[in-house]
C-alpha cells in the first residue's frame, strides 16, 4: 500500500516537472532528495500558511497545494490524496495551455 502511494507521489512530481522551467524542476529534484527533508517541511508548511492569506495581494490560495505537496512527501497518509489532487490540477492546466493556444491561435 505504501508503494502504491509513492508511486502516486512520485507522478505527481514527474508532471509538475515536465511543465516547469529547468530552474524549477532542478530545484523540485533537489527538494524531492530525502537530504533536503530540513528545508522541505519548513517550506510545506509555510506554504500552507500562505495559502490562507489568500486574500493578500502577493500571496494566493496556489501556494496550499504546493505546500501540500512538500509536505506529502514526508506524511504516508497524505501521499495518495494529494498526488492525486496534483496530478489533476497539472492535467487541467494542460487542458487550460491548450486551450489557450487553439482560441487565441499562433500570433
Amino acid at each position: 500500500m505504501a508503494e502504491e502511494n509513492r508511486s502516486e507521489i512520485d507522478q505527481a512530481y514527474e508532471d509538475i516537472e515536465r511543465e516547469v522551467p529547468t530552474r524549477v524542476a532542478r530545484a523540485i529534484k533537489w527538494l524531492r532528495d530525502p537530504e533536503a527533508r530540513w528545508i522541505r517541511i519548513p517550506m510545506g508548511v509555510l506554504f500552507i500558511l500562505a495559502g490562507f492569506l489568500w486574500f493578500l495581494p502577493v500571496v494566493g490560495i496556489e501556494f496550499l497545494p504546493v505546500g501540500l505537496l512538500l509536505i506529502a512527501q514526508d506524511v504516508p497518509f497524505l501521499r495518495k490524496p494529494v498526488g492525486r489532487l496534483i496530478i489533476w490540477l497539472v492535467h487541467r492546466w494542460i487542458a487550460l495551455k491548450h486551450w489557450w493556444r487553439e482560441s487565441h491561435g499562433a500570433r
